[in-house]
């Protein structure tokens, strides 16, 4: 009976590896090779869409790429989506990485703001938000916010977040 337990489980295991090799497709160069580069990269982003399914991270990731390449309505588009879904803080923080990138502090700022009250103790994100303040002429808040960070556990990435601040060097993300 364990032998036949044993032969049975594997054989699943096999199937379940061969569906996932299965789903796997490559991308066609086409997609790219030839192109201009706002095509190339929308074909690229519409084949991203499809490989991140519903992941927040990834469509995210992907909504990035749309609103800094001056895609901004579809970067948009997606940013809204995630928000309107149940979704985590750390997807606020990403976006909000985005609308800081994107030189947008008054779009990012509430985000920044939101994650924080969702997140509290995370030293190293504190720290970071704390360096953005200060960039965008808050040292008050910045200082504020990195002692805040500094008073839940000294951590190197907090540290170095706050001492770019004062150098006007973002946080590496």
């Amino acid at each position: 009976m364990k032998i036949r337990q044993t032969v049975l489980a594997t054989l699943i295991f096999a199937a379940g590896i061969g569906i996932g090799f299965a789903g796997q497709q490559k991308l066609d160069v086409s997609l790219f090779q030839g192109k201009s580069n706002q095509e190339a990269a929308w074909a690229l982003l519409g084949a991203a869409r499809a490989q991140a399914g519903d992941g927040s991270w990834e469509r995210i990731a992907i909504g990035r790429v749309y609103y800094l390449g001056g895609m901004k309505a579809e970067g948009q588009a997606i940013f809204d989506q995630v928000l309107a879904e149940k979704h985590k803080p750390s997807d606020e923080l990403r976006i909000a990485r985005v609308y800081r990138e994107a030189g947008e502090w008054a779009k990012a700022k509430p985000l920044f703001d939101q994650y924080l009250v969702e997140t509290p103790k995370d030293q190293t994100d504190i720290a970071e938000v704390g360096a953005y303040y200060l960039m965008n002429g808050d040292r008050a808040k910045a200082e504020e916010l990195f002692t805040r960070s500094f008073g839940l556990k000294p951590e190197l990435w907090a540290t170095v977040a706050a001492a770019g601040g004062y150098l006007n060097v973002a946080p590496q993300e």
